[in-house]
């Protein structure tokens, strides 16, 4: 789970217009390799990944990266926004690798960590010395300096250590406690089905997985708070493990019910349907009884109830064993690893009617986010975690200056954060553009702004928090009126008084990273 390589695994994200490239080829996304999205819409459909413009209009003074589309998805990011609304408690946290120098790609995580806290999030930034060492083979001498590096970048753009914390895998002992116990709810199946980890996989790197599951979680080890990741999408599959192992590690699973036993997903689904169509005052006792959903179900053409035939079956021998039972709907509270204090705890704690199983409690008068909100204190009143699944926003890669992806191990490709200004200027100036072939073609037909990696500089980084600038460089660009000469010498100048600004940062905030909590050198180098 490191926010941190979009450097490494990007093709070409359209950064304002539009949800990605058609016709790209399928998206594969591997935390670890050369992960190339060219069609983000395919991870609305693929991966269920939510589309962040959806939610913008919830989110208070959103950031210039969400208003230009660069974060273009989300996970749940709605509970995150609301705290942040409420002013209640949220958290956000991001790690980086440090397998190289931060550079511009790493500035984008920087940011969405800094304005999360600045919006009064708790904020986490975790340096992955773990990962690097297990799964990329780094020194732990290599590991330490290109983490000062990147802590000083953090710094320099804004985190603010004393309202924050920052800290590396490998001298964390709270989370490395959390990694152990979560460790316990995966299995190696799971890792090989999300990872593709086989016989050959050293068992460092698989550890190194639930380390950055804890990592995830971390934030919410003294209270359960709305939590978001910062992550380019190619992290989604740490993600979704960790939502699934948030859940596994909770007491109580709270769902809607409708009689004495458990119904899967979509036959709950079909019984809910069939409750709200029949009418109980058509029935002996003006009750209506499983056994009387059964027969409508048996009565209704299969094409009409749209389930599969299996789930149909099941349904209807769940329903006529329980006969005569009332169809009540009901919030169900069941025990997942409840201790047996806990489970007391909870029906005690539960007013109005219940109804006390072995493996459940129903509840006729709660509804499930109260029910949600109840089970989640009486687990941690007694010693459970509590975890809300964590929420993530993702963010475009960005375009190689050469064109095509950007590159760590091409240093053209790239700009780093601590390059030379004079040396930025000039990646630039020799950047790839969206241009027509002549200037005459430029005018007349306008340039590809959307294809141009020059133009990302601007929307990522360059035209900062002035929308009206970046849309100003793409209109000229589109309608003919910017000619690339003049708009990379423009962009160029910008990003050699960027570079310049933020090493002169850099080197203001060398004491504030000596005095804050964190091991600067490994105890394993």
């Amino acid at each position: 789970m490191t926010g941190d390589d979009p450097l490494e695994e990007s093709e070409s994200g359209k950064p304002v217009t539009d949800g990605g490239a058609a016709g790209a080829d399928d998206v594969a996304l591997d935390p670890w390799g050369s992960s190339a999205v060219s069609d983000y819409r395919k991870l609305f459909e693929e991966f269920g990944i939510e589309r962040f413009d959806e939610v913008l209009e919830e989110v208070p003074d959103p950031h210039y990266l969400m208003r230009r589309g660069v974060i273009f998805g989300h996970r749940d990011y709605r509970p995150v926004a609301e705290a942040l609304r409420e002013g209640e408690d949220a958290a956000v946290l991001s790690g980086f690798m440090p397998t190289g120098d931060p550079h511009i790609g790493h500035k984008l995580v920087f940011d969405e960590i800094i304005w999360h806290q600045q919006r009064g999030a708790d904020a986490y930034g975790l340096i992955a010395d773990l990962e690097a060492n297990s799964a990329r083979g780094m020194s732990w001498d290599e590991i330490d300096e290109h983490a000062r590096d990147y802590l000083l970048s953090l710094l320099a753009l804004g985190f603010d250590p004393e309202e924050g914390e920052l800290y590396r895998q490998s001298t964390n002992r709270e989370l490395q406690d959390l990694a152990f116990e979560l460790g316990a709810d995966a299995n190696f199946s799971e890792l090989e089905a999300i990872y593709g980890f086989d016989g050959g996989t050293d068992v460092s790197h698989m550890q190194s997985v639930v380390t950055q599951m804890a990592d995830i979680l971390y934030p919410q080890l003294e209270e359960p708070k709305p939590t978001v990741i910062p992550v380019g999408p190619d992290q989604d599959p740490h993600v979704r493990l960790a939502r699934d192992l948030a859940e596994r590690t909770r007491f109580f699973k709270v769902s809607k019910a409708y009689a004495s036993f458990e119904l899967e997903p979509a036959e709950r689904e079909l019984v809910a349907d069939l409750y709200e169509r029949l009418d109980p005052a058509e029935f002996d006792d003006d009750s209506l009884r499983c056994v009387h959903v059964a027969e409508a179900i048996e009565e209704t053409p299969l094409e009409e109830l749209a389930v599969s035939a299996d789930t149909l079956g099941s349904v209807l021998t769940k329903l006529e064993e329980a006969g005569m039972e009332p169809v009540r709907p009901r919030t169900r509270f069941f025990d997942r690893r409840a201790t047996d204090e806990a489970f007391d705890a909870l029906i005690d704690a539960i007013d109005g009617e219940k109804r006390v199983y072995e493996n459940h409690v129903d509840a006729f008068e709660l509804e499930v986010g109260e029910a949600e909100e109840l089970a989640r204190e009486v687990e941690v009143d007694n010693g459970g975690y509590g975890f809300r699944p964590p929420s993530s926003i993702y963010h475009r890669f960005m375009t190689g200056l050469t064109g095509g992806k950007m590159s760590s191990s091409v240093p053209a490709s790239h700009i780093s954060l601590l390059d030379d200004p004079e040396d930025g200027y000039d990646k630039v100036k020799a950047a790839t553009t969206g241009g027509r072939e002549t200037a005459e073609e430029q005018r007349e037909k306008g340039g590809k702004a959307d294809e141009c990696p020059v133009y990302e500089l601007y929307a990522y980084l360059l035209a900062g928090d002035d929308d009206e600038f970046a849309k100003r460089v793409y209109d000229e660009c589109v309608g003919g009126e910017r000619l690339c000469g003049d708009c990379k010498e423009q962009a160029a100048q910008l990003m050699r008084e960027f570079l310049a600004e933020h090493q002169e940062k850099r080197a203001e905030v060398e004491e504030l990273l000596e005095d804050a909590d964190i091991e600067l050198e490994s105890p394993r180098a």
